[in-house]
């Protein structure tokens, strides 16, 4: 597939430099196509007359692209694409590494999963209509990175449970009948349960302070659940924008809210591409302050 064949697959946008053009030289991405940027102006000229990526001005804003073939990314290849877990597992890999890569080098805006324009002239007129907004969430975005903050209720047993039932097993109590062995227990559980909420409680209200001194932006995700979260159950899944020159501080800040509290554990994670900040991005928040067919994504 020669450079104009093909669907345009864009996986983010970013600053349009010399410094990032360099950086994606030799990167493959999706179906192990070549990485470029493409301005909002054709290969040869950009808005001063000069080449493109040659102005390094803080808001010329490029998409980065690659070619896919239409048979997998085509509307209609996609709907039944996106039902092959294996398939897209690889391309969600390939995206992800290309966008890691752009954000050693440069501030990125990811974009969502399997984007696709119908070819570059289209990709450029969303370029276009939606600039000032990209270049505006990427002014946002510089010198930050996204961390991950998990709130987590164990599930193994707690001391006192072990305590509760050797008692009920012994003492006062071995003339328990089997069934009132069996309740006793189970309250002593559920009385353990409730105090692993509660602590569970207060870490999060600990982190809701600590957090806020850190960045006023955070986006909350929904609890997972299953296979995701292992064994304890998760009751919080943040992410935070936090400002690099702080991010050290950050995560032993967020490590240590939960140390004294039992039956909970914080995991933080970090620091990633800015995922969770891309746009559109409805559920973006501000923490209280201390003081024709476009593009396609199922």
């Amino acid at each position: 597939m020669n450079s104009h064949d093909g669907l345009t697959y864009v996986y983010a946008a970013a600053p349009d430099t010399r410094r990032l053009r360099t950086g994606l030289v030799g990167v493959r991405g999706v179906s192990g196509a070549p990485v470029s940027l493409l301005g909002p102006l054709g290969e040869s000229e950009n808005a001063s007359g000069g080449t493109p990526g040659t102005s390094d001005t803080e808001d010329a804003v490029a998409f980065v692209v690659s070619r896919v073939a239409p048979r997998e990314f085509d509307e209609r290849a996609l709907k039944r694409r996106f039902e092959d877990l294996e398939w897209l597992e690889g391309v969600a890999r390939a995206h992800n590494e290309v966008v890691q890569t752009i954000a050693r080098h440069d501030t990125v805006l990811p974009l969502r999963l399997a984007t696709v324009y119908e070819n570059d002239d289209r990709a450029r007129r969303a370029l276009v209509a939606q600039g000032h907004a990209f270049a505006e969430r990427i002014r946002l975005l510089r010198g930050h990175s996204e961390f991950g903050v998990k709130l987590y209720v164990t599930t193994a047993a707690a001391p006192e449970e072990t305590r509760g039932d050797a008692d009920a097993r012994s003492g006062d109590t071995a003339a328990l009948s089997p069934g009132k062995a069996y309740l006793r227990r189970r309250r002593a559980q559920h009385t353990a349960q409730e105090s692993r909420y509660l602590h569970a409680q207060q870490a999060a209200e600990r982190l809701e302070a600590l957090t806020a001194r850190f960045t006023p932006h955070r986006v909350r995700h929904p609890a997972q659940r299953g296979a995701l979260a292992g064994p304890d159950e998760n009751v919080l899944n943040d992410a935070y924008l936090v400002p690099d020159d702080r991010a050290d501080a950050f995560r032993a800040a967020v490590t240590a809210a939960a140390q004294d509290l039992e039956g909970v554990r914080v995991d933080v994670t970090g620091p990633w591409a800015p995922y969770s900040f891309a746009m559109p991005a409805p559920s973006l928040q501000r923490l209280p302050a201390d003081g024709d067919r476009d593009g396609r994504a199922p």
